[in-house]
């Protein structure tokens, strides 16, 4: 069997395994299989909100590589984990945020 036949059985056996779990579980098991190995241990899933995945990067390098490949990220995750995805939205694990309130 071809590598992408191959790929494609891992990903339609996945997507049955998973229907047993909330939308949030499902998209952060499809997502090593979405983007791959190397960009999955550079990001990690932390909620779904409104069809919006957000997803921790570990430093602005990789936030751009994240950034750059979003539709299409986006696309294989919905189309792995069965779930409705409106869009990625990435941001650096750890950055502090600043609160301006008084």
């Amino acid at each position: 069997m071809a590598m992408e036949g191959m790929r494609d059985l891992l990903r339609g056996a996945l997507g049955r395994s998973l229907s047993s779990l909330k939308p949030e579980d499902k998209l952060a098991a499809a997502w090593p299989v979405a983007c791959g190995k190397v960009l999955a241990e550079r990001g990690t899933v932390v909620r779904f909100v409104d069809g919006f995945v957000h997803v921790e990067v570990t430093d602005g390098a990789w936030l751009r590589q994240m950034i750059s490949m979003q539709g299409q990220l986006a696309g294989e995750m919905g189309r792995i984990s069965g779930v409705q995805v409106r869009g990625i939205h990435f941001e650096v694990k750890d950055q502090k945020k600043k609160d301006y309130r008084q």
